[in-house]
């Protein structure tokens, strides 16, 4: 397992949140996002969403549950809803697999990458790499605070975190767990979902504002 240490050269800077979208209609929550390369989808409660980030309008609806994260890997969605994962076709709507999620209902986050669904236990403040065709762990990385959305980009793993009426996004390294950066949302704002368009901006679920925000993603320094 490992341990996820925010270090003494951590950089810490107040997030840039550039833009907010929704409530969107029929939504209750927004727990997961994802982004399929085009469009941002938000789990609402009763269904999935899909929305055009120029325009901030929905294009499609899904009716699929989903009370937590939500992921995209090139071809299929997943999307958490209690105790299991669905994986679903976009195209159809259907779900075309279901495995167990790692925390048994207790699970936040969820991101694709590297062949694998990494998703985040909350309040056990975890965050488990698994095997998409069978569930099973295949490593665990532990966090010092609550985890709630999960993405990566150039590499890095990002992760959300809310305790409280305090929420901020953290860059982590991997293989050590250092936390190597954190960018801490306005106070009274809540962190759910997170996902990154591979690009400059993060998207965040705002809980049971309804909301999805945009934060502006600073570029890290490479060695």
């Amino acid at each position: 397992m490992t341990t996820l240490t925010p270090q003494k050269d951590t950089i810490t800077q107040a997030a840039e949140v550039v833009r907010e979208y929704g409530p969107f209609p029929g939504a209750t929550m927004v727990a997961g996002v994802t982004h399929d390369g085009q469009h941002v989808w938000a789990a609402v409660g009763p269904h999935l969403v899909a929305f055009d980030p120029e325009s901030g309008e929905p294009v499609r609806t899904i009716a699929q549950p989903g009370d937590a994260g939500t992921a995209f890997d090139g071809t299929h969605l997943y999307q958490i809803a209690e105790a299991r994962i669905d994986k679903i076709d976009p195209a159809t709507g259907k779900v075309v697999h279901t495995i167990p999620a790692p925390g048994k209902g207790n699970d936040s986050g969820m991101a694709w990458a590297e062949g694998s669904l990494w998703v985040g236990q909350h309040r056990d403040r975890k965050i488990h790499q698994i095997d998409p065709a069978t569930g099973a762990i295949r490593r665990t990385i532990e966090s010092n605070r609550f985890v709630t959305g999960i993405t990566w980009v150039d590499g890095d793993l990002w992760h959300g975190t809310w305790e409280n009426d305090e929420s901020s996004l953290r860059r982590i390294d991997p293989a050590s767990g250092a936390v190597l950066e954190q960018l801490d949302m306005p106070p009274g704002t809540g962190v759910s979902g997170l996902e990154s368009d591979g690009a400059d901006l993060l998207y965040c679920g705002g809980g049971m504002s309804g909301k999805v925000r945009a934060v502006r993603r600073p570029r890290p320094a490479r060695a």
